[in-house]
């Protein structure tokens, strides 16, 4: 849920660089289609009294257009897998696919779409977008920042939190957060 999210606000932080920075926009403008090979969707879940767990997504897909004349227009579209989360620790892992939390059987995806994009300075914007889980949607915003730009290769550090409340995926709390904390490294091949 939180990787469209992210993969928003990387879209939004390419779209964010000045005129005057070391890449113009009008570089970094066009369409972009994520690697996942090269990319990271993490996740970190706190516990009351400390530790809590750490776990990544390991399928995802998705799509970055950034529009040259008018950022706000640029496009975020994130697909995630749920069954891929992985936490390193089997029992954990099966439980987070059960219908306790993500379902996966029954909902296979997790998605994001964009509908704004705001510039906050040189290299950073946030991304606005409905994120769509256990068939609930509700609006989120992600931070976005550029992480480069290189040979038709764009990076960006993708910050956010979710209420996982909202969604139905609120076992275990108030022992384990509501809050999920997602950091996500994004790279888009130009296509």
């Amino acid at each position: 849920m939180n990787a469209r999210i992210l993969g928003l606000a990387a879209f939004a932080a390419c779209l964010t660089m000045p005129a005057v920075a070391a890449v113009a926009l009008s570089d970094a403008a066009g369409s972009y289609t994520i690697s996942p090979s090269a990319s990271s969707i993490r996740f970190t879940i706190g516990k009351a009294g400390g530790g809590g767990f750490d776990g990544a997504f390991g399928r995802f897909k998705g799509t970055i257009r950034i529009d040259n004349g008018d950022v706000g227009r640029s496009k975020v579209d994130l697909t995630i897998y749920p069954e891929s989360v992985g936490t390193g620790q089997g029992r954990i892992d099966a439980f987070l696919r059960s219908d306790a939390v993500f379902d996966a059987a029954n909902n296979p995806e997790i998605q994001f779409r964009s509908t704004n994009v705001t510039r906050t300075g040189d290299t950073t914007a946030v991304v606005t977008g409905r994120l769509t889980a256990r068939r609930k949607t509700f609006p989120e915003k992600f931070t976005a920042e550029l992480a480069g730009l290189k040979g038709g290769t764009i990076k960006f550090h993708v910050t956010g939190k979710v209420l996982r409340s909202r969604y139905g995926m609120d076992v275990g709390t108030p022992l384990y957060s509501n809050v999920v904390d997602f950091d996500m490294m994004l790279t888009g091949k130009r296509g």
